[in-house]
């Protein structure tokens, strides 16, 4: 692969492919995602996300857990809902104890 994107090259950032391992669950559920936010591609919604970590590095990996629990309890019907205010509440706390 020539390790660009575009056919000419001109203007466009040097692109570089690489291969990443995931579970057949966990790609589904990026497939699923993906299509679901109008995501052109899987491509594009990974670029994103990568893009995303990486601009806002203080949002904890931690954060991300809390997030994948909550949002499996909210899908198993287990999750105790809370307000916006109780969020940005516990969001700001996690901030501080760093």
């Amino acid at each position: 692969m020539s390790g660009t994107d575009s056919a000419d090259g001109a203007d466009e950032p040097e692109t570089v492919q690489i291969n990443l391992r995931l579970s057949k669950a966990f790609l589904d559920d990026i497939d699923t995602t993906w299509k679901e936010e109008g995501f052109n591609s899987r491509s594009e919604f990974l670029r994103y996300a990568a893009r995303d970590a990486v601009k806002h590095p203080a949002f904890s990996r931690e954060g991300w857990k809390q997030i994948a629990a909550s949002e499996h309890e909210l899908r198993s019907d287990d999750a105790e809902l809370v307000s916006r205010e109780e969020v940005i509440e516990l969001m700001d706390r996690d901030d501080n104890d760093r």
